[in-house]
């Protein structure tokens, strides 16, 4: 081997000899020009409760009607629209009464006739009797009398009953309101054709709406009628958890679904009907790991948590959730253990290695 690639072996070397050690000292000098960032930790937490069964569910009202009338007519007058309120008897329309009006009149002729016949079978009875008690009648004479009185007796009272009913359907011919309630919708216009048994306006109540859950056959036997309940409406976030109590439970299952309904009052809650939302039912006693919610941080898809190493740095960990609890914790159910520090309502992202201190 010659002088001149001696030398060039050796510098070769001792070039990469000084590149390598650069290389070690880069994360190093990174490291120390982060500034430290002041902030609040808090402690990943084990804690043994009831495990939450999350359920769906639909809001209900209370009670719903379609409303119909037994007289047939013409609708003349609508004085409700989709989304009105009423009060209780409140008229929601009114029908041509010219045809119901008939025939309460046809029934009160027909009961001053049964009345007038009444009228003449009492006198004649009364006659008969007297003249029997002279013995100037027979016993068949007056027994004819008697049925005849009888006969004109029913017919009054059938003519009165008659009298009633007719009138009963002429006050329809004005349609009403059953309850407080809004009009969910309206299923004639003025000049159609009303008729017997043929509904002309849906209403549902006011107040008192119920949370309609899906409940596993398997999960049913968890909950029972005055139990307590947490649940939120998914298109109304702003209201929060809503409490509310379990009022019935359909006893039998959807063959199709294999689930119970369970009706859950939402209180003095008024949302339309149809809103979809959730509650969670108390499962099995298990361990969770729950962190606050602040903790927890979205990027990308993912899920992170910076968490406070024993050295006092940052370190990025990846977790997986689970529910959130009430008291604004979430349960983690991969990446931390019980005792690591996490940071709470970080400024942003922040990066690996920066030095934590905790805040006052």
């Amino acid at each position: 081997m010659n002088a001149r690639r001696f030398i060039s072996i050796v510098f070769l070397a001792t070039l990469a000899i000084g590149l390598t050690a650069c290389g070690h000292d880069e994360p190093e000098l990174a490291k120390a020009n982060l500034k430290p960032l002041s902030v609040e930790v808090a402690e990943v937490e084990r804690i043994t409760e009831a495990h939450p069964i999350e359920v769906r569910g639909v809001v209900q009202p209370t009670r719903q009607s379609s409303v119909s009338s037994r007289v047939m007519g013409p609708v003349v007058k609508l004085n409700v629209r989709a989304g009105s309120t009423v009060s209780k008897n409140q008229i929601l329309l009114e029908i041509q009464p010219e045809a119901s009006a008939g025939q309460l009149g046809q029934a009160q002729g027909a009961l001053a006739q049964a009345e007038a016949s009444l009228a003449m079978a009492e006198r004649n009875y009364k006659r008969f009797k007297a003249l029997h008690a002279d013995n100037a009648a027979s016993e068949l004479e007056l027994d004819m009398a008697k049925m005849q009185y009888e006969q004109a007796r029913g017919a009054v009272e059938q003519a009165e009953g008659a009298v009633r009913s007719a009138s009963s359907v002429a006050h329809e011919s004005t349609v009403r309101a059953p309850f407080a309630a809004r009009v969910v919708e309206t299923l004639v216009e003025v000049g159609d054709l009303a008729t017997p048994g043929r509904p002309l306006v849906r209403v549902e109540s006011l107040l008192g709406q119920q949370m309609w859950l899906s409940v596993r056959e398997n999960d049913i036997g968890r909950v029972t009628i005055g139990d307590q309940i947490e649940m939120r409406l998914d298109a109304r976030s702003d209201l929060g958890t809503i409490a509310g109590e379990i009022q019935e439970i359909v006893p039998s299952a959807d063959p199709a679904t294999h689930t119970f309904i369970v009706k859950a009052g939402l209180g003095q809650t008024d949302v339309p009907t149809g809103f979809s939302g959730r509650a969670t039912i108390s499962g099995d006693i298990t361990d969770r790991i729950v962190v606050p919610i602040g903790a927890v941080h979205n990027r990308g898809g993912l899920e992170l948590v910076i968490v406070r190493a024993a050295d006092g740095s940052a370190r990025t960990r990846a977790v997986t959730t689970g529910g959130t609890l009430s008291d604004n914790r979430v349960e983690i159910l991969s990446g931390l253990d019980a005792g690591d520090s996490v940071v709470v309502n970080a400024p942003g992202p922040v990066a690996d290695g920066t030095p934590l201190e905790l805040g006052r």
